[in-house]
C-alpha cells in the first residue's frame, strides 16, 4: 500500500539535494539511505534515497537518481509515497496510521452508535476525526484523549466522549458576550 511520506520542496545546493516538507512522523525511517519512494505524478517515477539529513530544522535529501540542482528543480512540488505493508504498526503505541482509522464505527461512552470515521484531518496544532454522522452531515472531533478516550482496533470502532455542540453543531450552547 502507498502512503504519502512527504512532498519536494525547493533544491539546496548544487548538488542535486532537495527540500522535503515532510508528511509522516517517521521521517528517519522513511528516507533513510536506501529507501525507494514513488512519486505521484502523471508519470510516476521511483527515487532511491542516497543520503538525508536534517539543516536548520528541514529535511534534505539526496536522491540517488538526481545528478543536480537542475534535476532538483525539475522535482519540485512532487508528492512522495512509501510502499508500507497492510500489517505494519507504527513504533509507539500510541499512534495509528491514517489507513487504520478510517472507516472505525464511531460510539459515544455510554454506547450510542454516532458515525464513522471518514478521515483523519492533519493541521499544525492537532489532528481531527472526520466523522460522518447517520444524517449524511460530517464533524471533526480532535483526536485528543479528552474527546476520543478509546480507540479500539481489534474491534474496529472509537469512542468520543461527546460535549454539546461536538457530534451535533445544532446543540452547541450559546453564550453571549457582551456588547461594548
Amino acid at each position: 500500500m502507498l502512503v504519502t511520506v512527504g512532498r519536494i520542496g525547493r533544491a539546496h545546493g548544487i548538488k542535486g539535494e532537495v527540500g522535503i516538507d515532510v508528511r509522516t512522523d517517521e521521517p528517519d525511517r522513511r528516507f533513510a539511505d536506501g529507501a525507494t519512494l514513488v512519486t505521484e505524478a502523471k508519470v510516476s517515477r521511483t527515487l532511491t534515497v542516497a543520503s538525508s539529513r536534517w539543516h536548520s530544522g528541514r529535511l534534505l535529501v539526496k536522491f540517488a537518481e538526481v545528478p543536480d540542482r537542475t534535476a532538483a528543480e525539475q522535482l519540485r512540488n512532487l508528492v512522495v509515497q512509501a510502499e508500507i505493508d497492510e500489517d505494519e504498526r507504527p513504533e509507539d503505541p500510541d499512534e495509528y496510521y491514517d489507513r487504520e482509522l478510517i472507516g472505525l464505527a464511531v460510539r459515544t461512552t455510554d454506547g450510542a452508535d454516532v458515525g464513522e470515521v471518514i478521515d483523519v484531518v492533519h493541521l499544525p496544532s492537532q489532528d481531527l476525526l472526520e466523522i460522518r454522522r447517520p444524517a449524511g452531515n460530517a464533524v471533526l472531533v480532535p483526536l485528543v484523549e479528552e474527546l476520543v478516550p478509546e480507540l479500539n482496533l481489534e474491534k474496529q470502532y472509537v469512542v468520543v466522549a461527546d460535549r454539546p455542540g461536538l457530534l451535533d453543531p445544532e446543540g452547541a450552547e450559546v453564550v453571549p458576550t457582551d456588547e461594548a
